[in-house]
């Protein structure tokens, strides 16, 4: 019979056999300065012959903690999907059972007992246990004390900024999705439902898919951008309109990617579409006609960049 604080986790024998290196971290968007963390323990978990592992919370500890939570870069489901491609053993675990251990008991109860650590990289700027009171400097001090061999990674810069989180919602916010992009290591995506619209595109020539944004998910500044679409294994120019859609005097706010070279059905499946390049505003337009005409402007702009922009990104 399990004992109740082993329904935080769900180990196999190989991790209790062989040991792991865990990457530390929320890891929301998975950026270039994540990608430092997940890589070193990586590369130590080849040379060493460890189980790479990251946990990933059922809940994001702000949530509990303060209430508030800043909206996500990438969803759960999509983040351990990432995750798993890149070699990890993804393990759950339950924040409530552990919001409250000490710094000290975060390392002895997960990281030792449960983990069976070898090797522990994170950001210079992680923060654990109880309030967060312990901090890269003070993990390193007693996963020594362990002989637990542990990395805190440096800040990743672009320019004179730092690579985090907040900075890229920051830029996705204010549409300055190239930047973002970069921050990123990779085009900025999400990847919900299509769902059944009004079928303004149809009636216009151009169709479209549906899709909204979870009420906890990052939305891009209102606009049209230079997009990408995945069906299957098939990537596809693409031009998404992100907003409210006021020519037709819509107010529920949803992102409508027009797939260029594509036809056929995709209700109900889960397209990613990536933002590549912002291309204008959102606008209010007179008429239907007048919002017919720049639609065929935006595509026809949209396939002259496409193979610009993604030969150079």
């Amino acid at each position: 019979m399990k004992k109740a604080g082993d329904r935080m986790f769900h180990l196999d024998e190989k991790i209790k056999k062989q040991g792991t290196a865990i990457g530390l971290g929320y890891f929301d968007g998975i950026h270039r300065g994540h990608q430092a963390v997940l890589y070193k323990a990586l590369e130590k978990a080849e040379k060493e012959n460890l189980v790479p592992v990251v946990m990933l919370f059922d809940i994001h500890p702000r949530k509990l903690i303060s209430g508030k939570v800043p909206p996500m870069l990438t969803s759960e489901e999509r983040k351990k999907e990432i995750l798993e491609e890149m070699g990890f053993t993804v393990v759950n675990f339950n924040f409530r059972e552990a919001m409250d251990y000490s710094p000290d008991e975060f390392i002895e109860k997960i990281i030792v007992e449960k983990l069976n650590a070898r090797v522990v990289t994170c950001g210079y700027d992680y923060h654990y246990g109880k309030g967060g009171k312990g901090n890269a400097a003070s993990l390193h001090e007693q996963l020594s004390k362990r002989g637990i061999e542990s990395f805190s990674l440096s800040p990743i810069l672009l320019g004179d900024e730092i690579i985090s989180s907040t900075r890229i919602r920051q830029l996705i916010m204010e549409g300055e999705i190239e930047k973002a992009n970069t921050m990123l290591g990779k085009y900025f995506a999400y990847d919900f439902v299509v769902k059944k619209g009004d079928g303004l595109g149809h009636t216009l020539g151009f169709p479209t898919i549906n899709q909204f944004f979870p009420q906890d998910f990052i939305v891009p500044k209102y606009g049209v951008y230079l997009s990408r679409a995945r069906v299957g294994s098939r990537y596809y120019p693409a031009v998404t309109n992100v907003g409210i859609r006021p020519t037709v005097n819509k107010d529920s706010m949803r992102s409508e990617t027009c797939i260029l070279g594509f036809s056929g059905d995709l209700y109900g499946k889960k397209i990613e579409v990536s933002l590549l390049k912002y291309m204008r505003g959102e606008i209010k337009f007179s008429s239907l006609e007048e919002l017919k005409k720049q639609i065929s402007k935006d595509i026809k702009t949209a396939r002259r960049l496409y193979s610009e922009v993604i030969n150079n990104g």
